[in-house]
């Protein structure tokens, strides 16, 4: 299913913009912009990259653990306790 992207003016007067999944549940919201230019290269941004971004695991569950890199593709673990997927220095964990 492919997504939307809603622009829209918030309660600041600034620009924004909201992805939305194929069903119109909302996926991400944009900071704010002060014009519409800026908030419409902002999801060409978000187009270009969104699909080959890497993404960092912030949430370590064990304080001072590794962070882990996920590669774009790769399903990411249920629980922590089974991930197979390559941190950043290459092993997997």
């Amino acid at each position: 299913m492919a997504g939307l992207f809603e622009l829209f003016v918030d309660a600041q007067s600034q620009f924004r913009f909201r992805l939305l999944d194929g069903r119109g549940a909302v996926v991400a919201v944009s900071s704010g912009f002060d014009d519409k230019l800026a908030a419409i290269a902002g999801i060409d941004a978000v187009r270009e990259c969104a699909g080959t971004g890497l993404i960092t695991d912030l949430s370590d569950q064990v304080p001072g653990g590794p962070r882990k890199t996920y590669s774009p593709g790769t399903r990411l673990p249920r629980t922590m306790d089974q991930p197979r997927i390559q941190n950043k220095l290459g092993t997997t964990g």
